[in-house]
């Protein structure tokens, strides 16, 4: 056998490198080469040098193409236009004038303002004078004009009534335009002509779960799953399935129906019901649920505990049903609506929930909606791990338009852009759609130009991101030319409709 040969110096520190040489080789190596000068560091690449000019030409192009561009909205809660033609019949509407752009989400921002209960009250009540409603907003408009909700009305009031500048000069112009805005087809008017909207996706807030719409195909809609597993709500879901339910395994049928009747139908299930508690809900088998829901059939008190246990076990009855109908589920995750009432140390725990649903139910698409603001750098991350995880800007353009912009920029440079949906409304009224989508096409539009010019993205990337963002990555995730193809053969649909 030949020999070994000893191991030098040099083979050593060929072998190892020089950091595992310098570990080898003991303490006082080590100390020389910290006292090393350091290697000089690679230096970077910057970004292609561009002159104002041609910086300006990309801008305005962006924009261009942006402005020009429909969005597919994928969530709102308007109620139908025949509902809205009844004016303050119908139990959405506080008011029908001007000032019901202000009744949503906006009217928080007042109450946290100052403004008076009673004062915003009367605001929103009808049949007060135009110059009074301005009297009693007055004092409170400085303060809340420059945030999201309110820079959406005042897009909406110029580009719907051209009342640039809302004040007591004015606010009879706002009232009049309302009026002669507010006649049959001023949906069409509003969503597509103005706003320039595909459609729209309504989780409708009515009591039915789907909301058989007079516009199917204009006001596309989810099914709303919270009464499923929250509570139940015995009466909303299981009188219209025709289900007596005396078991767990009947409540299982009457979510089955409501998927069997109404799945071919709807974009996706949503639930909202991160508003009552985080999203963290387990798979809580049948034979520990059934217990628990036997009690509740009987109305006897049961636990929070027990509670929760039997909300778990149903949530999974629901998503599972979902799956097998190839429908995407829809969360609420990050802030609330209103005011004075949320709790934002449960809402830092959404991100971390959503990945073990995405973990617990790989076969199902989840939208996270809101991009979970305040802790949407922790969704990105959600959506960068998980291959069923989609996160939605809806809302959040109007809670904070610059902090969705960052968000975009951060979301297309970390996670595939085929998992973004960029808009959605979210409100009851319709006018203010408009204001909220101005918005969000000048946040796009700064995002991708701002990634253009600090270099992350060439400007024919940042121009092919437009349509998928807008709206060809909502029409596949949500199935849409099947989805209008079938609603436009419901047996609700009218004439026009079916086209």
């Amino acid at each position: 056998m030949k020999p070994s040969l000893p191991v030098t110096r040099r083979d050593l520190l060929k072998g190892l490198g020089a950091t595992g040489a310098l570990a080898a080789l003991g303490p006082s190596s080590a100390a020389a080469a910290d006292s090393a000068p350091p290697a000089a560091p690679p230096r970077p690449t910057p970004p292609r040098p561009r002159n104002a000019r041609s910086a300006a030409a990309a801008r305005r192009a962006l924009f261009d193409k942006v402005q020009a561009t429909t969005f597919i909205d994928t969530h709102e809660h308007l109620i139908e236009e025949t509902d809205r033609l009844q004016g303050t019949a119908h139990p959405r509407v506080p008011c029908d004038d001007f000032a019901l752009l202000f009744s949503h989400y906006l009217d928080s921002d007042l109450a946290t303002a100052g403004m008076p209960a009673a004062d915003l009250k009367r605001f929103l009540s009808p049949g007060i004078e135009p110059a009074e409603k301005w009297r009693l907003l007055e004092p409170w408009w400085p303060a809340v004009k420059h945030t999201g909700y309110a820079q959406a009305v005042r897009i909406a009031l110029e580009q719907l009534y051209g009342v640039v500048d809302l004040s007591a000069a004015t606010v009879r112009q706002a009232q009049e335009g309302y009026e002669r805005l507010r006649r049959p087809g001023f949906y069409e008017r509003v969503l597509r002509g103005v706003a320039n909207l595909e459609s729209c996706q309504v989780n409708c807030l009515t009591g039915e779960p789907f909301k058989e719409s007079g516009l199917p195909t204009l006001l596309m809609q989810d099914l709303s799953i919270v009464g499923m597993f929250a509570g139940p709500n015995f009466k909303t879901y299981a009188e219209p399935a025709g289900i007596n339910v005396q078991s767990l395994a009947d409540w299982h049928r009457v979510i089955t129906w409501w998927f069997d009747r109404y799945g071919r139908y709807a974009v996706a299930a949503k639930s909202q019901h991160a508003y009552s508690r985080d999203i963290d809900y387990a798979r809580v088998p049948p034979e520990q649920a059934e217990p628990v829901f036997r009690r509740v059939l009987a109305r006897e008190r049961i636990s929070a505990e027990d509670r929760r246990l039997l909300e778990d076990h149903l949530f999974w009855q629901a998503v599972d049903e979902a799956g097998k109908a190839g429908l995407p589920v829809k969360l609420h995750t990050g802030y609330y609506a209103g005011h004075n009432s949320m709790p934002l140390h449960r809402l830092a725990r959404n991100p971390g929930s959503a990945t073990d649903l995405c973990r617990l139910a790989p076969q199902v698409t989840f939208v996270f909606m809101h991009i979970c603001y305040p802790y949407y750098e922790d969704i990105i991350a959600a959506a960068k791990q998980h291959a069923n995880a989609c996160v939605d800007l809806c809302w959040a353009w109007i809670i904070n338009p610059i902090a969705s912009k960052d968000f975009l920029k951060k979301f297309l440079v970390t996670a595939p852009a085929n998992k973004l949906l960029t808009f959605g409304g979210d409100y009851i009224p319709v006018e203010p759609v408009v204001g909220h989508a101005a918005l969000a096409r000048r946040g796009i539009a700064l995002a991708l130009a701002e990634l253009v010019e600090e270099g992350w993205l060439s400007l024919n990337e940042a121009l092919g991101l437009v349509d998928p963002i807008m709206h060809e990555n909502a029409r596949r995730l949500f199935k849409l030319p099947e989805k209008e193809a079938a609603l436009k053969q419901a047996p609700w649909a009218t004439a026009a409709a079916r086209g």
